[in-house]
């Protein structure tokens, strides 16, 4: 994993936002106290993946940098959102920090008042690095850590957009070229397929739930908008319809056989085994890819946008962030993480190792920073689909119910069921369910 910017003995000496004063342009600023809290213990309760594992990697230098122990529990996604809801609503739960899903808890987490008010720390420079301002935030980490007009409650660490990954061995075994639409993809897809060779076309989420972030791509770019201005429901539409018969064909064409009960982790499995021509999926998987010890395939993944539908062309996109639990007898100690957590260092770590994509212009527009990123045409695919994202999942508090839903009625068509029948269905279904939560 690559390093940038202040080195490990400088970061240890507390110059950890000093020392990117000079690359980041903003005024100096006496440095926090970060031995205030020295024999504080936190716990962090982080989702497993590429992000998560990042912070548990480097925390000695947390604890170094501040006396502050950090205990930490690594969960795959579904597990820790459930174990979050849980506890949270205990009152008592068992974490001072959670990393969160802006795109699933986001309206869950305002309405419930589960997270600390975190803009008087930020505002306090005994407690805040001199760098760390919200206007180094991009707008869309800002929309999605702020309530309506209020203050913030997280910080923005990680924006994910969706990427198609495909294996450049593949295509050219084969002599097709990488799509640039979706008839294209379907074509591409079917054309690679191998079953006697245990190849195939295509590989994505099919399991209930997780399928919806993969559709939403296909959604959108048939011209998809999940609510209309007055907030009626338009995922049963004829968007929605052609986006379902295209996830339909390929999955049922074109990918390995028991796709639909794929979430990433068996999708990425499926690819880095060269099992799977094309993987649709977020930005932050690199780093498994290009991993000796975990892919077969390195050296052969090729990073691309996603292909372009009839009505557009998208990136569905997503973030995480991380924030302190209102419950929390630890709030100042657990906002001195927080802030290392989305350092510029960490920032850096981040994006090039491939891992994510922070939310931090100061990180993005570092040339030393992307120099230093072992995979340019990955970084390439990010600086695109960043200009063509658009949020992938609607801005709702009953979320998690409408990916259930819809994501039964997706996974149901991989077994031969009309699309159009069960997208009525799940609406018919969902529509009282968010009418009674905006009342609410």
């Amino acid at each position: 994993m690559a390093h940038f910017g202040p080195t490990r003995r400088s970061l240890l000496q507390g110059t950890l936002a000093a020392g990117a004063l000079s690359l980041t342009g903003f005024p100096a600023r006496a440095e926090p106290q970060w031995k205030k809290y020295a024999g504080t213990t936190l716990e962090a309760n982080l989702v497993k993946g590429p992000r998560g594992e990042l912070l548990q990697k480097y925390a000695g230098e947390f604890t170094e940098l501040t006396g502050i122990k950090v205990g930490s529990e690594v969960i795959p996604e579904q597990q820790q959102r459930q174990k979050a809801v849980i506890e949270l609503v205990s009152g008592r739960p068992s974490f001072d920090v959670i990393h969160l899903s802006y795109h699933v808890q986001k309206r869950q987490f305002e309405k419930a008042g589960w997270l600390a008010d975190v803009s008087g720390f930020m505002n306090n420079p005994e407690l805040t690095a001199p760098d760390l301002v919200e206007s180094d935030f991009s707008a869309a980490g800002l929309q999605f850590a702020k309530p309506d007009n209020g203050p913030m409650h997280s910080l923005p660490w990680s924006v994910d957009y969706f990427i198609l990954y495909y294996n450049k061995e593949i295509f050219a075994n084969k002599g097709v070229a990488v799509p640039k639409t979706f008839d294209e993809m379907v074509v591409a897809a079917e054309t690679l397929t191998d079953p006697k060779q245990g190849v195939y076309g295509f590989v994505g989420r099919g399991l209930r739930n997780a399928n919806m972030t993969l559709w939403t791509n296909f959604f959108l770019d048939y011209g998809g908008e999940f609510l209309d201005a007055k907030g009626n429901l338009l995922t049963d539409g004829p968007e929605a319809i052609e986006a379902t018969r295209l996830y339909q064909r390929l999955l049922t064409k074109a990918a390995p056989p028991g796709v639909a009960g794929f979430n990433w982790m068996e999708s990425m499995a499926a690819f880095t085994q060269g099992r799977a021509a094309m993987w649709i999926d977020g930005v932050g998987w690199a780093p498994p890819l290009e991993d000796p010890n975990a892919s077969r395939i390195v050296g052969k993944v090729g990073y691309t946008l996603v292909p372009a539908g009839p009505k557009g062309q998208y990136s569905a996109t997503y973030g995480d962030g991380i924030g302190i639990a209102q419950a929390s007898n630890n709030k100042e100690a657990a906002w001195l993480y927080c802030q290392w957590a989305v350092s510029k260092l960490m920032g850096a770590r981040l994006l090039q190792s491939g891992g994510g994509v922070p939310f931090r212009n100061s990180v993005l527009n570092d040339d030393a920073v992307r120099k230093g990123v072992k995979t340019p045409e990955w970084l390439d695919s990010v600086i695109a689909s960043g200009k063509i994202s658009k949020l992938g999942l609607p801005v709702v508090i009953p979320v998690a119910e409408f990916r259930d839903l819809f994501g039964a009625a997706i996974t149901a068509t991989l077994s031969g069921a009309d699309p159009a029948t069960e997208l009525k269905k799940a609406a018919d279904q969902y529509r009282p369910i968010l009418e009674r939560s905006e009342k609410a």
